[in-house]
């Protein structure tokens, strides 16, 4: 049988399937329905130095094809995910890749220590690019920024280290590397992308916060392009996100670049997808001959215009080339 592990420098999970975080919880709230030992990672909901209370309701709203949301990090604070969440997370047989926001590089420095002490962890995930708060995405925006907050945690630790990127950026492509070069593992890709949701005949926004971030098959062509851009850039493993409600759409990931997925917004509406993906991603690989998941990542074969194109996206300032 082919080999479902996946090496992402220094993570190493026992397949390439992970659910996303703020779409599982901390995972008990997903205990009928999902075999947590088949997964390849569970990423709970993003927790931050102190409790926030989130953004004021409504907080999500669906569309064509997509779910806009503006929780705003809503949690209980770093203290309060070690105490009552961490154990029953570690127990639950698969890898736990915590994550975490914070205003500065200091606050993400400070919860890198506290989970540091916990080896058992797979690993942490930085969020720098979520679109609902203020303060913390603007790491995720700015190349000088992403390596500071990158290279500080990495020093300040031992665990994994992964950037999640925004791609509400000019080029996401330019923050990948920055994060590559600082030391990240690996680079989730992508977060959610702003939009608007409006009552027209209310005048008014239809979230609480007005802006949120789009999620759902909506995006996966946005977010497919920016993770085969990025593979074309760097050479660090790419966490691919956004979407993905199929095999095909994991497949079509793997071979644009991306070593693992991450599943998001389809956990709302079908809570067993992610662990059935791992028994047809082996099927696939049969399928294919492939003696291991890396055999198909990053295969595709772009034509030479489109190959023209991702490099010229990746070079800074290029609309005046």
């Amino acid at each position: 049988m082919p080999r479902l592990d996946v090496s992402l420098n220094r993570l190493q999970l026992k397949n390439p399937i992970l659910v996303a975080s703020g779409t599982f919880g901390y995972a008990r709230e997903m205990v009928a329905y999902a075999d947590f030992a088949k997964l390849g990672g569970i990423i709970p909901k993003t927790v931050t130095p102190l409790p926030r209370p989130g953004n004021p309701p409504p907080r999500t709203v669906e569309t064509s094809s997509g779910l806009l949301n503006s929780i705003g990090l809503d949690n209980d604070g770093i203290d309060a995910f070690i105490g009552k969440h961490l154990d029953g997370l570690l127990g639950m047989g698969t890898s736990i890749i915590a994550n975490i926001a914070g205003k500065n590089t200091a606050e993400f420095v400070q919860m890198a220590k506290k989970l540091d002490a916990y080896p058992q962890l797979a690993g942490l995930e930085l969020n720098i690019s979520c679109p609902n708060v203020s303060g913390g995405v603007d790491y995720g925006t700015n190349p000088k920024m992403t390596a500071e907050v990158v290279s500080a945690v990495r020093n300040a630790c031992q665990l994994p280290v992964i950037a999640k990127l925004t791609p509400n950026v000019t080029s996401v492509v330019e923050i990948a590397q920055a994060a590559s070069e600082a030391g990240a593992d690996a680079l989730s890709l992508v977060n959610t992308f702003q939009g608007l949701v409006v009552n027209w005949r209310k005048r008014k926004p239809v979230l609480g916060n007005g802006i949120g971030g789009l999620s759902g098959p909506a995006i996966k062509p946005l977010a497919l392009r920016i993770v085969w851009q990025v593979a074309q850039a760097v050479k660090t493993p790419i966490i691919g996100i956004g979407g993905i409600q199929s095999i095909d759409d994991v497949m079509d990931f793997l071979i644009c670049g991306a070593s693992a997925v991450q599943i998001g917004t389809a956990n709302f509406y079908n809570p067993t997808l992610a662990t059935s993906l791992v028994d047809q991603l082996e099927a696939i690989l049969v399928e294919e001959g492939c003696e291991s998941v890396s055999d198909l990542v990053r295969t595709i074969q772009p034509s030479t215009v489109s190959l023209m194109a991702a490099q010229a996206c990746a070079l800074p300032n290029s609309s005046a080339h």
